[in-house]
């Protein structure tokens, strides 16, 4: 019996030490070394413009006016981009559902943009693995500025310049491709179209 207790005393105090180690201590020191060091990724990566929080820099969001930059279509449900659905169409190459939807989207893009004949990025017509993608490919963003230099009245070497100047390389040189982030571009985009069409002073 004393044996017994001795091994369930032994079990208790383990797990009193493993509750505190593992569930207080390493949470703890893990959430300060990343205050310190990481404040903003630690945070959730948000955007901001005038000290209001519009989005994050890892949860893309969905854009219609052909004045912006669209991003990838989103297969999360009941709405495109939903944080707390995340997950993909889970549909096959040849599920004639996919093809279906793939074929809407080349329809909405050119109807879009009826002269512009070049081919459209993959990623334009097709949903990624999360539904929650920030970023669309350099290509993704080239092909729409014929649309949105239209649309807003500016020449698209501006718009190109644009999409340069944010494009993200990939990781270590090595990591990844180059892509853009789609809510940042629509953000410097505004905001390049307001300097331009401000009245000097």
């Amino acid at each position: 019996m004393e044996n017994i207790l001795n091994h369930l005393k032994s079990a208790i105090i383990l797990l009193i030490l493993f509750t505190l180690l593992t569930g207080f201590i390493y949470p703890a020191l893990v959430t300060g070394i990343a205050q310190l060091f990481f404040p903003w990724q630690a945070n959730g990566s948000l955007i901001k413009d005038n000290d209001k929080t519009i989005g994050s820099v890892l949860i893309g969001q969905s854009f219609s006016d052909v004045k912006y930059f669209w991003s990838r279509p989103s297969a999360t449900t009941p709405f495109p981009y939903n944080p707390e659905n995340s997950s993909g169409s889970n549909l096959g190459p040849s599920n004639p559902a996919l093809l279906a939807a793939v074929k809407e989207r080349v329809i909405h893009l050119h109807n879009a943009d009826p002269s512009n004949n070049s081919p459209i990025p993959v990623d334009l017509v097709t949903a990624s693995a999360s539904g929650l993608d920030p970023d669309i490919s350099p290509m993704a963003a080239i092909y729409q500025v014929h649309r949105i230099a239209l649309a807003r009245g500016i020449p698209e070497q501006d718009i190109l310049n644009l999409i340069q100047g944010l494009m993200i390389e990939p990781g270590l040189g090595i990591f990844g491709k180059p892509r853009v982030n789609v809510l940042q571009l629509n953000m410097a985009l505004d905001k390049f179209a307001s300097a331009t069409t401000s009245p000097k002073k």
